[in-house]
């Protein structure tokens, strides 16, 4: 018995020799290998993440500048809006000071101010509509009455202006 024992010990023992050989830890170059791999995999995967950050940071700047352009367009837009009806007054009051007997001075101070504004306006990029003389455009003008021509070069033409049209930054 005792012999069959010792046998089945040495079995035992064998057995366990052989999984722990099967179950041998890895190598330290096939450690490395494994590590190296699983680092460039994190590498991938940060790299991604950093130019995904990267490309939504690009968005979000060209986002904030672009509504920061409109911001300031529409703010500057109401102001130059409400001015433009002065503008005509202006235009209105020069016509009637021509004819008027008042002094030179009160004529050409209305006209140097009106020239300012003008200037003013013109550098928020207003552009006035040339219309006398200019086929009707839909787009640019609006008919309030049509005149029988004189002349047939005329038919179709605009040939007096109601109120002068202006454009802001070609709108």
């Amino acid at each position: 018995k005792e012999e069959a024992k010792g046998e089945k010990r040495e079995d035992k023992k064998e057995g366990k020799k052989e999984d722990k050989q099967e179950k041998q830890p890895e190598t330290s170059e096939q450690q490395l290998n494994k590590e190296i791999d699983e680092l460039k995999k994190a590498q991938a995967e940060e790299k991604d993440r950093y130019l995904r950050l990267a490309a939504e940071f690009d968005n979000y700047s060209r986002r904030t500048a672009t509504e920061r352009l409109e911001l300031i367009e529409t703010a500057s837009e109401s102001v130059i809006k409400s001015m433009l009806p002065i503008a005509d007054d202006f235009e209105r009051a020069i016509a009637v000071l021509k004819d008027s007997k008042d002094s030179d001075a009160s004529k050409q101070g209305t006209e140097l101010i009106y020239k300012k504004m003008m200037e003013m306006l013109k550098n928020s990029g207003v552009t006035v509509i040339e219309a006398i003389g200019k086929d009707l455009n839909t787009d640019e003008h609006e008919a309030i009455a049509q005149i029988p021509a004189k002349d047939p070069k005329q038919k179709g033409k605009i040939v007096e202006i109601a109120q002068q049209g202006y454009k802001l930054n070609g709108k």
